[in-house]
C-alpha cells in the first residue's frame, strides 16, 4: 500500500510504503538484524513496554540526536521498558556509530535485509528505501499506544509526548 503526502523531506512530499499503524492496533511483528548479524523478531520483546524509534540513518544529525536522546531516557524508564532504534543502516555501521556515540541503552537494529519493519509499520520511503522518522509505543500486551510519523523528516519527534504515554503505562 502506498501513501502520499504524509511526510515531506525538505518540503518535498515523499511516498511511504506499507501498512498504516494506528493507536489501538495490535502491533505487527517484524524481523530485523542486530549488530551481531543475528535476526531478531519483535515478538521476542513480548511483555515489555517498547519504544520503537525509526530513523533514516544514524549518520545524520537529527537521527544522531534522536537516538542519543532515547539512550538517555532509557536509563530513567526502568527494566519494564525497552527502546529499539531501527534504520536501514548496515549493522557494521550501526555498531561503529554506537561505539562512537557511547550508546548502550538502546537496542539498535537494521531493517536493510527485508524492510520487514518499514513495511509492517508503513514507514518505508518508496524511492529511497530508507525509513521515515517516527516513534511507536507498544504496551506489554502488544497494543500500539502511541504512533507518530514525523511530518517533516528533518525534524525531531515530540519526545515529551511519547515519554508521557510511557509513564502512563508504568
Amino acid at each position: 500500500m502506498e501513501r502520499k503526502g504524509i511526510v515531506t523531506m525538505k518540503g518535498k512530499p515523499i511516498v511511504l510504503i506499507g501498512n498504516e499503524v494506528k493507536v489501538g492496533d495490535k502491533a505487527p511483528d517484524f524481523e530485523v538484524v542486530a549488530k551481531n548479524l543475528s535476526v531478531v523478531k519483535f515478538s521476542s520483546f513480548a511483555r515489555k513496554i517498547c519504544i520503537i524509534s525509526c530513523v533514516p540513518s544514524l549518520d545524520t544529525s537529527v537521527c544522531d540526536i534522536m537516538t542519543r536522546k532515547f539512550n538517555e531516557e532509557a536509563v530513567k524508564l526502568g527494566d519494564d521498558v525497552v527502546v529499539l532504534a531501527i534504520s536501514m543502516d548496515l549493522p557494521f555501521g550501526q555498531n561503529r556509530w554506537c561505539i562512537a556515540a557511547d550508546v548502550k541503552n538502546v537496542n539498535i537494529f537494521s531493517d536493510h535485509r527485508t524492510a520487514s519493519f518499514g513495511q509492517a509499520y508503513g514507514v518505508l520511503i518508496k524511492d529511497l528505501r530508507l525509513l521515515a522518522r517516527g516513534v511507536f509505543l507498544v504496551d506489554k500486551k502488544g497494543i500500539v499506544r502511541y504512533a507518530n510519523i514525523v511530518p517533516e523528516i528533518s525534524h525531531e519527534p515530540d519526545y515529551d509526548a511519547v515519554l508521557k504515554e510511557v509513564k502512563k503505562l508504568l
